[in-house]
C-alpha cells in the first residue's frame, strides 16, 4: 500500500508520486536509536525516522512484532499523511515519537488485512 503511492501536496495541489528505496538501521549511520526509512518523493529523497523503543513497547503490549515490511508501511502511511496535511514542505527527514509511530502502525492495520506482517 505504501511502497509506491501519491500523495496529493496540500500546498503545490501536485500529485507527488512516492516510492519506497531504503531501510536502514541509523544506530549504524547517525548513531541515533531509530530505523531509517528512505523515500523518493517525485525523485527527492525523503527519510523517515522511526524510534526503535516503538518496536519494544509494541511487542511487550502485544505480543506482536514490528516486521521490516510492516515499518516501511508505518513511514509510508506518515509520508502521505505529512504531505497532504501541509507538514511536508521542504523537508528531508521527519523523526516521529513513539507514540506517532504507534499510531501511524494501528491505522495501518486498520486500513488493510491485519495479518499484515503482524505475527504473534
Amino acid at each position: 500500500m505504501y511502497r509506491d503511492f501519491h500523495a496529493m501536496d496540500r500546498w503545490s495541489k501536485k500529485n507527488a508520486h512516492c516510492i519506497y528505496q531504503a531501510l536502514i538501521v541509523a544506530v549504524a549511520t547517525r548513531h541515533a536509536d531509530a530505523v531509517d526509512i528512505k523515500f523518493l518523493v517525485e525523485g527527492r529523497p525523503i527519510w523517515v525516522a522511526l524510534p526503535l523503543p516503538a518496536w519494544a513497547k509494541y511487542q511487550k503490549d502485544t505480543g506482536k512484532i514490528i516486521t521490516d515490511p510492516l515499518a516501511i508501511e508505518i513511514a509510508g502511511h506518515y509520508l502521505k499523511v505529512a504531505l497532504e496535511s501541509g507538514e511536508g514542505v521542504d523537508r528531508e527527514m521527519y523523526s516521529l515519537t513513539v507514540d506517532e509511530m504507534l499510531r501511524h502502525l494501528h491505522e495501518v492495520v486498520n486500513e488493510s488485512d491485519p495479518a499484515l506482517s503482524v505475527r504473534a
